[in-house]
């Protein structure tokens, strides 16, 4: 189990983060990436998916790229938006080309991926698949992003309710992935950060086995710094049936 903390401030907007990621009981390797990059206000967690290595190389990549594209001085003098557009179109450029290029026994490898990018008093967030960002503001949990999964998207038209989908085999079917086809469009959207507030980022090795209830509750229970390794020894001790990386940036104000 990897740890990682910081207390950090840019531009005015002050914020403390800890992460936590796990390769579980069940998995030889851990084919989750994540990245905390305070300077830069980036924040990201990808799930990779894919034969032999090629879920650890899709993830690797995307979460490189999206580094090196935010790290572009370019970056800065684009819209948040442009910027996280550009992350997922070279991300997924990367790694389909990687495999249809170099390695073709990676073909159809590919990579949920969610990040948070801070800009002043904003925070960007941006999906693709189902890895999840929520929001936790005492005592309230929200899931902010949209899983693009096959059972989301069956809910969503109205076939399934959450009850019967939590008994589906192949409900972790992804619909939408960075890399599995060489265009994506990811999810985006902004919202200005109010003090106090909580972001938690985490791959589905925490949602599929962790109820959001659970998740609020052990928000509700901890003092953040406790509140990603809480978690990750929740679906530990659920089975551990997958990778588990999380994440939670909580904001104080400047």
């Amino acid at each position: 189990m990897t740890h990682y903390s910081l207390r950090v401030k840019i531009e005015e907007m002050k914020f403390n983060v800890w992460s936590v990621t796990d390769k579980g009981l069940r998995r030889d390797s851990n084919q989750d990436s994540y990245l905390v990059n305070s300077e830069m206000g980036l924040f990201i967690v990808a799930d990779g998916m894919g034969g032999h290595s090629g879920g650890e190389v899709a993830s690797s990549i995307a979460v490189k790229t999206s580094e090196d594209v935010a790290k572009d001085p370019e970056a800065r003098e684009r819209s948040p938006r442009e910027v996280l557009n550009k992350i997922y179109e070279e991300a997924s450029h990367h790694i389909f080309d990687r495999a249809a290029n170099e390695n073709p026994e990676l073909a159809g490898m590919g990579t949920t991926m969610v990040m948070a990018y801070i800009r002043k008093n904003y925070i960007y967030v941006a999906n693709v698949g189902d890895s999840r960002c929520y929001l936790f503001k005492k005592p309230h949990l929200w899931q902010l992003t949209e899983d693009h999964s096959l059972i989301n998207e069956q809910i969503r038209a109205g076939v399934l309710n959450e009850a019967t989908a939590q008994n589906l085999v192949g409900r972790n079917v992804i619909t939408r992935s960075v890399g599995y086809e060489r265009d994506v469009q990811p999810d985006v959207f902004e919202r200005e950060i109010i003090s106090g507030e909580i972001y938690l980022l985490c791959s589905d090795g925490l949602s599929s086995l962790v109820e959001d209830e659970k998740i609020s509750e052990i928000l509700n229970k901890n003092s953040p710094e406790k509140v990603a390794k809480a978690c990750v020894e929740e679906a530990l001790a659920n089975g551990g049936d997958d990778n588990v990386t999380v994440i939670v940036v909580q904001f104080m104000g400047g």
